[in-house]
């Protein structure tokens, strides 16, 4: 049970290429369901959030004789995909619109795509400020006399450099306060 719940853990927080739906089904999940606290630790949410998601209807939880939730495959995925929205700072209630969308078939696939293309907008542009965000602090940084060393995005873009190409320090330090 421990492999299996690192295995997928591994997948879910991989920073590379996502995995298809049909990899995540295909993987340790088909080795059986996973208890809430066994997804709680993989997605890294708590028992009561799975619980919620459950209760408002964003995934459907099977349960075994003793009337305990057991989350399969699809449930797997479906929580992997509810955690990125969340983190991603979708509203629920925009999930959930989004989930009642799913479940009306392929008729609504235009509103699903609109919906998802403007949360993209939104995260695009929170990323573009948390990039000027930190593109201030690695200023402060230098400002102080620190050596911003990691503190710059592997390869150099998104640093302060890039972010603040053609302000003077002068200028950008009487904007920056402290």
């Amino acid at each position: 049970m421990v492999a299996r719940t690192e295995e997928l853990a591994s997948i879910v927080r991989s920073r590379g290429p996502l995995p298809s739906a049909a990899e995540i089904l295909a993987g340790p999940a088909q080795e059986g369901p996973l208890t809430v606290a066994e997804l709680a630790e993989l997605v890294g949410v708590s028992g009561h959030t799975l619980r919620y998601y459950e209760r408002v209807g964003l995934v459907t939880v099977d349960r075994d004789g003793a009337g305990h939730r057991r989350y399969g495959p699809q449930a797997i995925a479906r929580v992997i995909f509810l955690t990125r929205l969340r983190l991603s700072g979708m509203p629920i209630a925009d999930i959930t619109e989004y989930v009642h969308l799913v479940d009306g078939g392929d008729a609504t696939v235009p509103a699903r795509l609109a919906l998802l293309k403007a949360h993209r907008a939104r995260t695009a542009a929170q990323i573009e400020e948390l990039q000027y965000s930190l593109a201030v602090i690695d200023y402060k940084i230098a400002t102080y006399g620190g050596a911003l060393g990691d503190c710059t995005a592997p390869g150099g873009p998104g640093g302060a450099d890039d972010v603040l190409q053609g302000a003077s320090g002068p200028a950008l330090g009487r904007a920056v306060v402290g």
